[in-house]
């Protein structure tokens, strides 16, 4: 477990005791990554909003979809990248560095997409969530085309649209409270 005891700046204890499909789920995470991740422990303190956050979040990252983890786990650290939010930059730069195998490549897209050797159809994708990110309300059908014209169905457009959304409404919540990245991320796959 994690050395941080409260992950947020605010007094939302954890609920004491878990119900039990909630505790199996913890158990789960500290099976596969040793630790319970602070964003989870945020959320627990309202099992409802856990289940509604954990369901959106597997959804958009775990399910099947012409994205990879990686491409996923990508929009989500530029987008965390433009909106500076340092949980959701530890976490999720550790989770491309695990699935790309390269530790350069997380820190390229957390310092600065645009430098990191992407192919076309992965320059196209991050431009998109960036774009999403800064001027939403700019995006327009030659937008969406770019997609379309490096390899993007419309339902991978949909989903990259979504994994932006999903980050920046994190990312927000996560800096509005102070949530704190586990410490353990920091040297994870380097």
């Amino acid at each position: 477990m994690s050395d941080q005891t409260q992950p947020t700046a605010l007094d939302l204890p954890i609920m004491d005791p878990l119900p039990p499909e909630t505790q199996k789920y913890f158990d789960i995470c500290v099976e596969k990554l040793g630790f319970v991740p602070n964003v989870l422990k945020a959320n627990a303190f309202d099992i409802a909003k856990l289940n509604a956050f954990t369901a959106m979040y597997n959804d958009l990252m775990l399910a099947d979809s012409g994205l990879s983890k990686l491409e996923r786990e990508m929009i989500a650290v530029v987008v965390s990248a433009i909106n500076r939010c340092f949980y959701c930059l530890v976490a999720h730069g550790a989770a491309v560095r695990q699935l790309s195998g390269d530790p350069q490549l997380g820190e390229m897209l957390v310092m600065n997409y645009r430098v990191a050797p992407l192919d076309a159809r992965q320059r196209a994708m991050l431009d998109f969530a960036a774009r999403m990110t800064t001027a939403s309300a700019e995006i327009e059908e030659a937008d969406r085309q770019t997609l379309r014209d490096a390899g993007f169905s419309d339902r991978d457009i949909w989903d990259i649209a979504n994994v932006a959304g999903f980050f920046n409404m994190s990312n927000r919540v996560a800096s509005a409270t102070a949530m704190a990245p586990n410490s353990e991320y920091h040297s994870q796959c380097r």
